[in-house]
């Protein structure tokens, strides 16, 4: 067990020669700013005056990129059966989002922590009216944004410079589309319990070692095998997470985001007897409300799925494809998730970012930078200024 809400099955292998642990020790002693975001005590640079002022409302549209709202996206998505309002993501420079009509009432949220990204400017300028109510976030220098904020007379909210964008889902990044999702903040903040729990942290320190032996292995590809459709964005913010944080001197981890029970039907011929370059990451939610089959005329040949839930079906199949990689000696750890709440999607959070900090410092690279995506920016506006 990780936790009483979650249920993790480590990889089948013991390493213990590349001294985590003592990484560990040493990074939650040390006054890091980013890990400063996971604890409650935490302080926002928005208050409950925001929140009071747009909580009435029941149609927002978040605008952003990467770090910036996958975040949102992923609490959304995780937690959608709670949430009343309707919320609309534009992620992507995409003609077909922006021709979307937005529902009255409604207030953007725009969130940069640059001020400058390129994707994020063109659809504030496209879906943004005089007469919206908007948000801003973002940092507190000369940019874009912060400019353009002002000049419409938005509320703007700062985004602290010290939190890269994709580790700032429990800061303002975050939690304040949660608070206007009408979620409770402080649920998912459970870092403070979660570094006092030794399940916790001997789970986590092991799984970090055999990621590491892992790469050595040049096992390069993460693959997660996802039965929970509803935390497809929580995995494509994983999979930023990932990929930004450690791709770097040629090192890094290619994370892959596989849904299942479809990709048996695609992939999964591939994962069992392809290239033996990958390990995997199973992830089942089970859901207390799900479908059951009711129907026996229909289902006369196959009476057994006859009176059982999607949900049951889906994790026989999760156990059975488990229980195939056994065999193969494939390697795998699985996530059980027994609360679809905010609580549990804190500690899975917060897992996955201490997770990535210590293979960044194992792998002797920076977590926190993305040199090489800030080039791709560079030469994209001075191929725009030359047209």
């Amino acid at each position: 067990m990780l936790t009483k809400n979650i249920n993790f099955k480590n990889f089948v292998i013991k390493i213990k020669k590349f001294q985590i642990s003592k990484k560990l020790k040493l990074l939650l002693n040390q006054n890091n700013p980013i890990l400063t975001t996971l604890r409650p005590e935490y302080k926002y640079s928005y208050n409950n005056r925001i929140i009071s002022k747009f909580k009435k409302s029941s149609s927002f549209t978040l605008i952003g990129m990467g770090g910036s709202i996958l975040g949102a996206q992923a609490i959304y998505d995780f937690l959608k059966y709670k949430i009343k309002k309707n919320f609309l993501f534009l992620n992507n420079i995409d003609s077909n989002l922006i021709t979307r009509q937005k529902k009255k009432n409604n207030v953007n949220l725009i969130i940069s922590k640059s001020g400058n990204t390129l994707e994020t400017i063109v659809n504030a300028n496209i879906f943004i009216k005089k007469k919206d109510r908007n948000i801003f976030i973002t940092e507190n220098t000369n940019n874009y944004l912060l400019n353009l904020g002002k000049k419409i007379k938005a509320e703007i909210i700062e985004h602290r410079n010290y939190i890269g964008g994709r580790y700032s889902v429990l800061s303002e990044v975050g939690m304040l589309p949660a608070e206007l999702m009408g979620l409770s903040e402080k649920k998912f903040k459970q870092f403070n319990n979660l570094v006092k729990n030794k399940k916790f942290l001997n789970s986590l320190v092991s799984n970090v070692e055999s990621i590491l032996y892992f790469i050595k292995k040049d096992k390069l590809t993460s693959i997660i095998l996802n039965y929970d459709e509803r935390s497809d964005n929580l995995f494509k913010w994983y999979q930023q997470l990932v990929a930004e944080s450690l791709g770097k001197k040629s090192k890094g981890i290619l994370p892959i985001i596989s849904s299942m029970p479809k990709d048996n039907h695609s992939l999964m011929q591939l994962y069992l007897d392809g290239p033996k370059n990958s390990f995997y990451t199973f992830f089942h939610v089970f859901d207390k409300q799900s479908i059951i089959i009711k129907s026996k005329e229909l289902f006369s040949k196959s009476k057994n799925i006859v009176s059982k839930d999607l949900n049951k079906i889906l994790y026989s199949q999760k156990i059975a494809t488990e229980n195939v990689f056994k065999i193969k000696k494939i390697p795998f750890r699985s996530f059980e998730i027994f609360n679809r709440d905010e609580k549990t999607l804190g500690e899975l959070f917060t897992f996955f970012i201490l997770e990535t900090i210590l293979l960044g410092r194992a792998l002797q690279v920076n977590p926190f930078d993305q040199p090489s995506v800030e080039l791709i920016k560079k030469e994209t506006r001075k191929i725009l200024i030359k047209n």
